[in-house]
């Protein structure tokens, strides 16, 4: 599978490269990919490049701008890159609030340098200048006439350095380096060029399984390790990160439950969902998977109330009800290459069984088929009156546990 990646120069005024931006690419047209979302974008350049090759192989070992959205800064996903090896770029619409600001003076305070893109001065971003290192003015969208105040203003502050980007013209690159700023990018330099790799693509469904396990108040190791096991891509990625240089290795990596073990459960839950995010999210909408996120807790909830012994089993039920419509497989086709037990797969496959009941019963919920709720609640002996509270925890407890979104 081959997976790509765009990088533009960035100069200091002797016009020597210093850094480079990297950027997102699905294939060799040399654009952002419309519709994507900016988490998920910035999820797969990492999972693609960073896990992958390394990013530092694309930028000669100089740093990489990475643009991270407002929720990939609230999920500390810049701590999946070591410190070193970039600069974090907070983009244009985020929003300078409260809990922003803890995961920015955080992540500074772990080594990391910021930038932001874009700029255009509002006092709720003072604060965010303690440990801002890098502001980015666009020069297309805001002249260099109208920022004179604001880079007259800024150049003087220590610590803090100014870029223009989108510099298009001798003009341009002159009037800005009088004007005082340090660093400039843009198509007067050169273009984004692209570079291609080749990645091994990691199968959906056990991505989907790990990530369930992910969800679960204490990790199970052994658990982990066997599902990695059965995904090169995933174990090649997850020996990556270990080995990405945010760790100090005591002794090598003889196992991938070693290597999860030394992650210890914090970033190992960041992994892997940086990983769900950047795979489960490729082709279809969101709406697909929280439904099923939601539909595997409502399913357990029932279970524990009619049969306690077989809460997990529902949930996984729940869970893989809808990853035919995912994956766009065949049910059969999918489950036969899954380690499922044979109770979970015979009710995916639609044979009578308390698993399938409930998950029936989930499905008329979600309907508002009342006959079907009235009809399948008395089959397995639950009072519909609990139903709706089941259904609101359901929807509460994905959205405390849906660091993907």
């Amino acid at each position: 599978m081959k997976v790509f990646t765009a990088r533009q120069a960035i100069f200091n005024r002797r016009q020597h490269t210093v850094a480079y931006e990297v950027f997102f690419r699905d294939g060799i047209e040399n654009v952002f990919p419309k519709g994507v979302d900016p988490t998920v974008a910035t999820s797969r350049l990492i999972v693609n490049q960073h896990l992958n090759v390394g990013i530092t192989a694309i930028t000669n070992g100089k740093r990489a701008l990475v643009n991270f959205s407002q929720q990939g800064l609230i999920d500390r996903i810049p701590s999946l890159m070591p410190p070193n090896d970039i600069v974090i770029e907070v983009l244009e619409d985020v929003e300078p609030t409260d809990e922003v600001y803890e995961a920015c003076r955080e992540l500074f305070h772990k080594g990391y340098r910021m930038a932001l893109d874009d700029f255009l001065y509002h006092k709720d971003w003072e604060r965010f200048l303690n440990f801002t290192r890098l502001l980015k003015f666009d020069i297309q969208n805001t002249p260099l006439e109208e920022i004179a105040p604001l880079v007259e203003k800024f150049k003087k502050r220590k610590g803090l350095k100014l870029l223009a980007e989108k510099v298009e013209t001798q003009e341009e690159f002159m009037l800005a380096k009088k004007m005082g700023f340090d660093f400039f990018q843009g198509y007067f330099f050169c273009k984004p060029e692209m570079i291609e790799n080749k990645d091994i693509e990691a199968q959906h469904a056990m991505t989907l399984i790990i990530y369930h396990e992910a969800l679960k108040p204490f990790l199970n190791y052994t658990k982990l390790a066997s599902y990695f096991e059965q995904d090169v891509s995933l174990s090649y990625k997850l020996l990556r990160f270990t080995n990405s240089g945010l760790f100090v290795l005591k002794e090598p990596i003889e196992s991938i439950k070693q290597a999860l073990v030394y992650l210890g459960e914090e970033q190992a839950r960041k992994f892997i969902c940086l990983i769900a995010t950047a795979h489960l999210r490729k082709n279809k909408p969101v709406e697909i998977i929280r439904m099923s996120i939601i539909r595997a807790r409502f399913c357990e909830q029932i279970a524990k109330h009619v049969a306690p012994g077989a809460s997990d089993s529902a949930f996984m039920v729940g869970l893989f009800s809808m990853i035919d419509a995912l994956l766009d497989t065949p049910m059969a086709s999918l489950l036969a290459k899954l380690p499922l037990s044979e109770d979970i797969k015979t009710a995916l496959l639609g044979e009578k069984s308390l698993l399938l009941n409930t998950l029936e019963l989930v499905k008329a919920y979600e309907a508002g088929s009342w006959w079907a709720i009235t009809k399948k609640a008395e089959l397995i002996n639950i009072p519909q009156d609990d139903l709706p509270d089941m259904h609101r925890n359901a929807t509460l407890w994905s959205e405390t546990y849906e660091t993907i979104s």
